[in-house]
């Protein structure tokens, strides 16, 4: 087990205390994108950044990821970008989903009784 001298470890609290603030800064921004008015796809692209920056801040800091090998991060990245690729992979069925829903009959209308 490693021994830390006093400076070491007031460094690594002063990292912690930095990383909370940038995270809690991060969840102040997503809070005001999301009262914008700006259209959903902008605003959801923007909550994803958001919280995809957020994750790697605490998978760096608070789990220790950014003094790990490189080996560690590929490992740790792969899930990232095959869920990205399944969904694009994916939204070509998603839209032939909705075009059928879209373009289904309507259910008939109930008829009024007098």
């Amino acid at each position: 087990m490693a021994v830390h001298s006093p400076e070491q470890l007031a460094h690594e609290h002063r990292r912690y205390i930095q990383v909370f603030a940038w995270l809690a800064v991060l969840t102040t921004i997503e809070i005001a994108v999301i009262y914008m008015p700006l259209p959903h796809l902008a605003v959801g692209f923007m909550l994803v950044i958001l919280a995809a920056t957020k994750a790697a801040l605490v998978a760096l800091y608070y789990m220790h990821l950014a003094l790990e090998k490189r080996t560690l991060t590929y490992i740790a990245l792969t899930p990232a970008l095959l869920c990205v690729l399944l969904i694009f992979a994916l939204l070509p069925d998603l839209g032939a989903i909705t075009r059928a829903f879209t373009h289904a009959n309507a259910p008939p209308a109930a008829e009024a009784h007098h």
